[in-house]
């Protein structure tokens, strides 16, 4: 039975010369044996503990914000696990860890196998060039990083990122999804792709 547990740490966001206090979701997907982590962020030590004994997959990152990926490297050294990126947003990953690099880069399409379940990657530019989706079919639920809140789309109003294009991206992208799909998001609560249709202008 797979399940998909929500942990919310809580840590700081820097970017452009300011730093502010954030609570981010990190989502661990799988079952008694194997787990995928979803946004490894802030507190390395909370994650392990919610993994458990299960074996980490691997730790995919929806972007290269630092509060989304400051605590991967621990988690990867700790449970053997890969991160996994997308590489247009290596330059937002090496401000945080400029001496390591990802195991892997995200493609857009890549499929991802935790306990038994696909979850597909989908490239969805605008929060930043690299950010992705994982949407799960079979689950009914997107992880939608910060591309898409309850409230409509991501911020754009920093560095590498683009008001246009995460348009772009949440209308080609997600909003062909089927409406009812849970949309568990990189901060705050979950929402749905139909209840974010009116928002998407």
């Amino acid at each position: 039975m797979v399940s998909i547990e929500r942990l919310v740490t809580s840590g700081t966001f820097s970017l452009d010369g300011e730093t502010f206090d954030v609570d981010n979701n990190v989502w661990i997907v799988g079952d008694e044996q194997e787990a995928l982590v979803i946004d490894a962020a802030h507190d390395a030590e909370a994650i392990l503990g919610a993994l458990g004994q299960r074996r980490a997959v691997a730790i995919v990152c929806t972007h290269g914000h630092d509060d989304h990926i400051d605590a991967a490297p621990d988690v990867a050294l700790r449970t053997g696990a890969p991160i996994l990126l997308h590489p247009d947003d290596l330059p937002l990953w090496h401000m945080r860890h400029p001496a390591l690099e990802p195991n892997t880069h995200l493609t857009d399409n890549q499929s991802i196998a935790v306990a038994g379940v696909e979850l597909r990657v989908l490239h969805t530019p605008g929060h930043s060039p690299g950010a992705v989706c994982l949407y799960a079919p079979e689950l009914g639920v997107l992880f939608s990083g910060d591309t898409l809140f309850e409230g409509g789309p991501g911020a754009t109003g920093r560095s590498f990122s683009d008001k246009p294009t995460i348009l772009a991206s949440i209308r080609e992208r997600l909003m062909t999804l089927p409406p009812e799909t849970v949309v568990h998001t990189g901060h705050g609560p979950d929402t749905t792709i139909g209840a974010e249709a009116g928002n998407i202008k």
